[in-house]
């Protein structure tokens, strides 16, 4: 049997599901950060982020029979990651109704966030703001958002270290979102929680 280090996720899906303690601590260190990051960047609490983090992985395990049946571990772990940052959201917006309908929304269909970001206003909103970017940012963000490459696809190409990338991409992300915010809190914080991908 290969070493744990050479499955891939949805390998250790599966071997979590059957009670496997290393496939988990696997797991948690592929995605610790990730999660935790993902977290602070909406709530800017290091102490909320990791409890995100902590539950997360917990429900995980309570749950690791689920896991066999699982398609997209990715996809399945940052859904998990969105649904419980709308408690964190709830805590620090000065909406929460607004906050919960959006959530409820974004739940209940996966075409939502889709939908409200790809409508002509939001679109020219987001366009408005890239424009303000420097001509390398304005590259990097399309690279990445509309034609979809890799961080290391990216830094192949402009010259730059993979982390270069990340850092810049995530400079990028902010400006546009706290543009988004000056129209709609709703509107930049759906744009946040989809974007937030690129940064992985």
């Amino acid at each position: 049997m290969p070493p744990i280090k050479q499955y891939n996720e949805n390998a250790l899906f599966l071997r979590i599901a059957e009670g496997d303690e290393k496939a988990f601590r696997v797991l948690f260190d592929q995605y610790r950060e990730r999660l935790f990051f993902f977290a602070w960047q909406l709530c800017h609490s290091a102490v909320d982020a990791e409890e995100v983090v902590q539950d997360i992985f917990l429900k995980l395990w309570e749950n690791r029979a689920r896991l066999a049946d699982v398609d997209f571990p990715r996809k399945y772990i940052y859904m998990m990651a969105r649904n419980r940052t709308l408690d964190l959201l709830s805590r620090i917006s000065k909406n929460r109704q607004m906050i919960h309908e959006v959530w409820v929304n974004m739940s209940q269909s996966d075409h939502f966030a889709d939908s409200l970001l790809n409508a002509n206003e939001s679109q020219q909103l987001i366009r408005q703001a890239v424009s303000q970017l420097s001509e390398k940012k304005q590259t990097i963000f399309t690279l990445s958002r509309q034609q979809g490459k890799t961080h290391q696809e990216i830094a192949g190409q402009m010259g730059l270290s993979v982390q270069t990338v990340k850092n810049i991409l995530t400079e990028i992300l902010k400006h546009i979102k706290a543009a988004l915010a000056h129209h709609s809190e709703l509107l930049a914080i759906v744009f946040w929680v989809q974007a937030c991908s690129l940064l992985f």
